[in-house]
Formats: C-alpha cells, sequence, structure tokens
C-alpha cells in the first residue's frame, strides 16, 4: 500500500518562495516602504492605487523569477517582434494626449504604452543575438545588434517620448558595451559627446534663440535644454519646474523639515510632486540624512545586481543581468539630476518611489529577471 506524505503548508511556502533572491526582495521591500511614505506626504489620496499598483507589480516579478533564464531567452524574438509590432500600431491608431500619441487603446485593458515594453525586450533580444554568437562576435554582430535597437528607438522617438527612448537605448547600449564593445570605438564617440556638452555650456545662450534650428529636435526638446542652461529664462513657465524642485532640495537641509511639513510640496509650488519630481518631496522633508538612505539602498540594489551579473552562469545570462541593473542606475541618475538641474526634464521616475503602474510594473520585472537568473545559478 502506497503511503502518501502529509501536505505540509511548509512546503508550500518554501515552494512560492523558492524563485526568490533574499538580498534582492529585502531591498526592494526597503524601497517600496519608504515610497509609501513619502507618498503619504506628497499624495496621500493616491495610496490606495498604488498599492493595487504595487501588489500587481509584485505578482508579476514573481511569475517572472520562476521562469528560468534560458527559456526566458528563447522567448525574446517572440517579446520583440510582439513589442515593434504594439509601437507600428501606436502610429497607425494610436491615441493621442498632450500631444504626444504614445498609448493604444485595447478593449477591457482600455490603454496601454507599448513603449515600456522595449524596456524589456529590447535587453532580452540583445542577450539572445549575442549568446547565439559567444564564440565569434565580430564588427557585423555589432552592426546587427545597433539595427535591433535603432528600430524601436526611431518609434519611440516619433511618438515623441524622449525620456522613454533614453532609457531604451540605454538599455539596448548596455548589452552591446558588455558584449565586448571595441574601445576603439567607444572613445571617439565620447569624446564627440563630450565636446558637444562643452559647446553647448559655452555658446548655449546663442544657441537658444528662436530662429536657431537644432537638427533632429523638437522645439519643446530644445527648449528643455535651454532651460536647464537658464531656468529664469521662463521661470514662470518652462523653468518653473527646476526652479521650484531646487528651492525645495536645499531648504531640507541636513534633517529636513519634517515629515509633512515641507512648504514647497504641501503649499503645491512643486509640481508633479507625486510622481518625477518626487525626489525633491523627499529631500525636503527628510534632508540629506533621507536622501543618504534612499542612495544606500540604491547602492545595495546596484550592487546586488552586478554581483548576480558576475556570477552568471552563461552569457547571455550575463549581458542580461548587467545591463538590467545598469538600467536601474539610468532611471535613478537621470531623476535625481533633472530634478537637481543637471539635466533636463524628461520625465523619468525614481524607481520604486514615484507614484505609477507602468514604471513599478516594468521595475520588477526587472527584479524578476535578476531573480531569476540567481535561481539558476544556484540551481546548476
Amino acid at each position: 500500500m502506497i503511503q502518501r506524505r502529509p501536505f505540509r503548508i511548509t512546503q508550500l511556502l518554501s515552494a512560492l518562495v523558492r524563485p526568490l533572491d533574499p538580498p534582492l526582495l529585502l531591498i526592494l521591500a526597503a524601497l517600496l516602504t519608504y515610497g509609501t511614505v513619502i507618498m503619504g506626504s506628497a499624495a496621500p489620496d493616491r495610496l490606495g492605487n498604488q498599492a493595487i499598483f504595487i501588489s500587481l507589480s509584485l505578482f508579476g516579478m514573481w511569475v517572472i523569477a520562476f521562469i528560468p533564464t534560458r527559456r526566458l531567452l528563447s522567448l525574446a524574438p517572440l517579446f520583440y517582434v510582439i513589442g515593434v509590432a504594439l509601437l507600428l500600431a501606436v502610429h497607425l491608431y494610436g491615441t493621442e494626449a498632450k500631444g504626444a500619441k504614445r498609448w493604444l487603446d485595447i478593449g477591457p485593458i482600455h490603454r496601454i504604452q507599448p513603449s515600456e515594453i522595449m524596456k524589456i525586450a529590447i535587453p532580452l533580444i540583445l542577450a539572445w543575438f549575442f549568446q547565439k554568437r559567444e564564440h565569434f562576435i565580430s564588427w557585423g554582430e555589432f552592426l546587427v545588434a545597433v539595427l535591433l535597437l535603432a528600430g524601436p528607438i526611431y518609434l519611440i522617438a516619433k511618438q515623441p517620448d524622449l525620456g522613454t527612448a533614453i532609457l531604451v537605448c540605454s538599455s539596448g547600449l548596455f548589452v552591446i558595451f558588455f558584449a565586448g564593445l571595441p574601445w576603439k570605438l567607444i572613445v571617439p564617440v565620447a569624446l564627440v559627446g563630450v565636446a558637444v556638452i562643452i559647446a553647448i555650456g559655452i555658446f548655449g545662450g546663442d544657441w537658444c534663440k528662436p530662429d536657431i534650428v537644432w537638427p533632429g529636435l523638437k522645439d519643446y526638446q530644445k527648449e528643455r535644454v535651454c532651460t536647464l542652461l537658464d531656468p529664469n529664462r521662463d521661470p514662470l513657465g518652462k523653468g518653473f519646474h527646476t526652479i521650484q524642485s531646487t528651492i525645495a532640495i536645499g531648504s531640507g537641509g541636513f534633517a529636513g523639515k519634517g515629515w509633512k511639513q515641507g512648504t514647497q510640496t504641501q503649499l503645491a509650488f512643486l509640481p508633479e510632486r507625486h510622481t518625477d519630481f518626487v525626489f525633491a518631496v523627499l529631500s525636503e522633508e527628510l534632508g540629506l540624512v533621507g536622501v543618504l538612505i534612499l542612495l544606500g539602498l540604491y547602492v545595495a540594489l546596484l550592487t546586488r545586481g552586478f554581483i548576480i551579473a558576475a556570477t552568471a552562469q552563461t552569457l547571455g545570462a550575463k549581458l542580461l543581468a548587467a545591463s538590467t541593473t545598469m538600467v536601474f542606475f539610468t532611471y535613478i541618475f537621470v531623476n535625481i539630476g533633472m530634478v537637481s538641474g543637471i539635466l533636463p526634464v524628461v520625465g523619468v521616475p525614481l524607481p520604486f518611489i514615484s507614484y505609477g503602474g507602468t514604471a513599478v510594473v516594468t521595475l520588477c520585472l526587472g527584479i524578476g529577471i535578476l531573480m531569476g537568473i540567481s535561481r539558476s545559478r544556484q540551481e546548476r
């Protein structure tokens, strides 16, 4: 007679948490808790919605963490084709709002933003592509990788959506870089970029005249750069965000004004305080101490991501983990930079702190990818 082993709740719990990486989970829990505290001051009426977003994101993270990395990479071409098809559909049938066509209305889902899919699809397709050719990666492979990246970037930039285009572009470039892009190509491009930045700094005032055209940039994008150089050129218009956010950051001092005590925040001088400019809320109310706590959590997140990348067993897993980690860094750097007035305002949220469903879902899927790579490494 066959004896059945008694069912134990501990076995079920063990199976459910097996794919989760404990250090990453602890760091993520701390960031989401910190973000909830800040949201309680910046926009307490949105806490309910944010809780729903976080719950859905954590479920998505858990599902992705269960998928073996090899299987996930094998699905990369499918994700890429679907993403590009949806971007084309946006241009043909997309919904326009505030001068941009970025969304698709799809039945009960109502509205999706296909460009967000490419933040995951681009690192996947490029990591899959290079893993297939890991024994010999020539200039031809790098050219194909650039073409795979260029198409979606062009479609996203045409919407226009500069912030998402930057994030998607960076996610792809990180994979190409970690795949072994030669320095003799990187250095000249970097020098040209530095020269352009210096030229803008020196001659920016002349280039910002209305009759001067900047090739490849729309008028509003040109204005963002010009406002960065001199926010006081339009203090009540395009420079208002930057001026108010820097005032909030500076007024926080060492220990801050206290939770819910920030004047810029509570008196509504600070625009978009629950989304793109939530870092200014944190800085004003919790001061340098609060900022250092946040940066410490981000450093822990990036460190854990790079450890997973360094110990991954395959080239595809290494590229995927390293590029995903660097995407987190790009989010952090661009958001804090634009809120602090050292980068143009491009609409990039602060990871796990800003309000919003799309961003937190995408970021948690990235955490799920890292957890899946960590699990695959441990099971070998």
